[in-house]
């Protein structure tokens, strides 16, 4: 089973996330049992996928967060794509999901999430991380949690830290 840091913990993903082929139509995706993650294009194309409660949407760096606006408090969680590391789309889309829109719910970052990026997508608000099945062992995956420890107080503001350092912090004048 794939894993996935939620929450500051290594535990096991029960989740899949669902690929759409190029010419596929999203209306006709049959979305099997379980616990699947979908892209944006199905779930919008399938409104009765919304009550199941066991699918939720996919967002990729050019889906509008917006589209998710009025279902975000009933949806278990919002799963944001990076299809490759230099793709940051995604931390706009998981900053705006949580500043502007007010989602409190679970935000996974999914596809190429790499540890050297892990501190940042946790700044944006995404609080679970869910790699690339096989990227990483149980042992490079603790190592990598181990790590976000390493920097406590970042410079600027974020989701995870609304003000800037300087506001944060007083400085005595000598």
């Amino acid at each position: 089973m794939a894993k996935l840091i939620k929450n500051q913990q290594i535990i096991d993903d029960a989740w899949q996330v669902m690929a759409l082929e190029a010419d596929t139509d999203p209306a006709g995706v049959a979305v099997p049992a379980g616990q699947w993650i979908v892209p944006l294009a199905v779930w919008q194309a399938q409104p009765a996928l919304a009550a199941r409660g066991d699918v939720a949407p996919l967002l990729d760096g050019a889906d509008d967060p917006a589209a998710l606006a009025d279902q975000l408090a009933a949806l278990p969680l919002v799963a944001v794509n990076f299809p490759k590391f230099v793709d940051g789309r995604g931390y706009s889309i998981a900053t705006l999901l949580r500043s502007r829109y007010g989602y409190t719910g679970e935000l996974r970052a999914v596809g190429d999430v790499l540890r050297d990026q892990f501190n940042a997508y946790f700044r944006c608000g995404f609080d679970a991380l869910s790699p690339a099945a096989g990227k990483y062992t149980d042992a490079q995956l603790a190592a990598a949690l181990a790590s976000l420890a390493d920097f406590t107080e970042p410079y600027q503001a974020s989701i995870a830290h609304r003000d800037p350092l300087f506001r944060r912090h007083q400085r005595v004048l000598p």
